[in-house]
């Protein structure tokens, strides 16, 4: 008669880590579940006070040049856009004026785009934005705008710029998520400590 083999056991570290992992894994879910809840009720009385333009294709700019010429009174962001003397003059061509646009290069991806800017829209009492970026990336502005925003009680309308593009990989989405979330929680997004390390 053959004994039956024995399962290896797996170490308590490890246990540890699968435990940790499904609950900020859950967190992550209820987290986003809740935002996008919370940010359609929130959505139905803010109305915007900002543009908030992501850089990173020179399209996005020229489109939130002609929305903003739709909405005078709100003040633009452009988060890492095109060059300032570019930026400058392709609002100057819409007949946007100076003080309205605002050139912000600090972040260095699309997670940054937020968490540069939260918290100075906070201080000045900014509860809700117009977000534009390109169709394909929508899905991950939204996600990261969720947590990151939100978690500043700022809420967005989302913008999309038109193109041929297909959505990005869902995968991009679950890594900047989980990056926004660590920034809630730690005031870092990741690509900070990838930076100390070197």
């Amino acid at each position: 008669m053959r004994s039956r083999p024995v399962a290896p056991k797996k170490s308590p570290l490890l246990l540890k880590a699968i435990r940790l992992i499904w609950r900020a894994g859950s967190g992550l879910v209820l987290l986003l579940l809740f935002g996008f809840g919370y940010r359609q009720v929130e959505g139905l009385r803010q109305h915007p006070q900002a543009v908030l333009v992501l850089g990173g294709a020179a399209e996005r700019e020229k489109f939130a040049a002609e929305f903003a010429k739709q909405h005078p009174e709100l003040p633009v962001w452009v988060s890492s856009g095109s060059n300032p003397e570019y930026a400058e003059w392709l609002f100057d061509e819409s007949g946007i004026a100076r003080d309205r646009l605002h050139l912000d290069y600090r972040a260095v991806d699309t997670v940054t785009n937020f968490t540069s800017l939260a918290d100075y829209f906070k201080t000045r009492d900014i509860h809700s934005v117009y977000l534009i970026t390109s169709d394909y990336h929508m899905r991950r502005a939204q996600v990261i705008g969720e947590i990151v925003l939100g978690s500043r009680g700022i809420d967005f309308q989302a913008v999309s710029v038109p193109s041929d593009k297909s959505p990005e990989p869902l995968n991009k989405v679950v890594r900047d998520a989980a990056r926004s979330v660590l920034w809630v929680m730690t005031g870092e997004t990741g690509s900070q400590l990838a930076n100390r390390k070197r």
